[in-house]
């Protein structure tokens, strides 16, 4: 049996999506095993690279602020999300979040991928269809 762990939500990481993320529950933090779970603030303006979770799911809360996210094999759909949003992302889905409003944009994120970055797959062959 492990042990429970608490985590404050202090130390940030650069993700390879464009962002900077809060250290949260990952197996780099506290060892976990299938799940990760972080804080992610995107600024005004904040736009993270195109890219996918290779085999892993995403799910989102989002806590303050608006974005936009544009998903699909050509990122050629694009979902407004607001404060109270729940958003699921199925593996493999490309995506590229944005931040279009004037306020920050405060999200958990959670993901079947237990590490912090390693199923991440930028696809910079998409970057120019998204405005």
């Amino acid at each position: 049996m492990g042990d429970c762990v608490k985590l404050r939500p202090e130390g940030t990481y650069a993700g390879k999506q464009g962002f900077s993320y809060f250290e949260g529950i990952a197996k780099e933090t506290v060892g976990s095993q299938g799940v990760c779970m972080h804080l992610l603030t995107v600024p005004p303006g904040g736009r993270a690279k195109a890219h996918k979770h290779a085999t892993h799911e995403t799910a989102i809360y989002v806590i303050s602020g608006a974005a936009k996210m544009y998903w699909g094999d050509r990122l050629e759909h694009c979902m407004d999300t607001v404060a109270g949003d729940m958003i699921y992302i199925p593996a493999d889905v490309p995506h590229l979040p944005f931040n279009d409003g004037d306020e920050p944009a405060v999200a958990i994120i959670a993901r079947t991928d237990p590490h912090e970055q390693e199923s991440v797959v930028l696809l910079p062959e998409l970057e120019a269809l998204v405005p």
